[in-house]
């Protein structure tokens, strides 16, 4: 990143030229040390350190690490930077309110048309294939797992690259295709949209932004809240929204679902009685 201060670097001395070329080539690490750490790290003084932030426009060394988190881009290590920052000293009880607020934004801003939709479609598909990378892979991983068990034929997609194509390859009229697009839409994110057009296949996806451009939007979107912007981005929505949407299934396919979960519960006492 480059900071951008209010005062040029020609008028910064030495010592503060150094620790603003530290800033901006080592922005994730200078994120996590503490005053003295830096202070360290650089062989300069704390008080240095403390001349600079108020040159910089900051009252202190942690106002000075808001300004980085404001300017810097939004990637993992400053998403979860600036959850301790705003945190302070880690607590399970303010994380955990904090993920309840997460489902409570989730809550007020589903569309339930859009979530009845949904359950429509999974439980009249032929076929269902499921996309999901990275950290939405555990996601896409519990989806599979739960559609299989409710006797519906669900495929769990290559998280990339041709074999991804080959999956797809089949989908058709009759199918949908479950994708996990959050922060932004990924390239086998797109992919899935667009054969979904032209194949015929119905799209459905959970969402992280309640206004999406056209040809970023599934048939069907469903919206799970991670968080703020440039902070840590938990999947305790989505997976709430997930399980919700497999409750819904369920009721929703009645005596087929229970007839599946009744064939298993038999092979399971047939073969594993214990």
């Amino acid at each position: 990143m480059e900071l951008r201060l209010p005062i040029p670097p020609e008028q910064l001395t030495r010592a503060e030229r150094s620790i603003l070329d530290f800033i901006n080539t080592n922005t994730d690490a200078f994120l996590f040390l503490s005053i003295g750490q830096l202070a360290e790290r650089l062989g300069l003084s704390e008080a240095t350190l403390s001349r600079f932030a108020r040159h910089a426009g900051c009252r202190d060394f942690k106002a000075l690490k808001s300004l980085v988190l404001e300017q810097a881009a939004a990637g993992p290590a400053v998403k979860l930077a600036g959850t301790l920052q705003r945190s302070g000293r880690f607590s399970p009880r303010d994380w955990l309110a904090s993920q309840q607020a997460c489902l409570e934004t989730t809550a007020a801003q589903l569309d339930e048309e859009e979530f009845d939709r949904a359950v429509t479609a999974l439980a009249g598909a032929r076929r269902i294939y499921i996309h999901g990378k990275n950290a939405s892979a555990s996601l896409a991983r519990l989806l599979h797992f739960r559609l299989r068990r409710l006797g519906l034929d669900a495929r769990l997609l290559p998280a990339s690259g041709s074999e991804l194509l080959e999956g797809l390859a089949g989908a058709g009229e009759g199918d949908v295709a479950v994708l996990f697009s959050f922060s932004k839409l990924s390239r086998e994110g797109r992919i899935l949209l667009e054969q979904g057009r032209a194949a015929g296949y119905t799209t459905l996806a959970f969402v992280s932004r309640t206004c999406l451009p056209p040809d970023q939007a599934a048939d069907i979107n469903l919206f799970a809240y991670r968080g703020p912007e440039k902070e840590y981005h938990s999947m305790a929505a989505p997976a709430a929204l997930v399980d919700g949407l497999l409750v819904a299934l369920t009721q929703e396919l009645g005596p087929r679902g229970a007839a599946a979960l009744e064939r298993l519960q038999k092979l399971k006492k047939q073969y594993y009685p214990g």
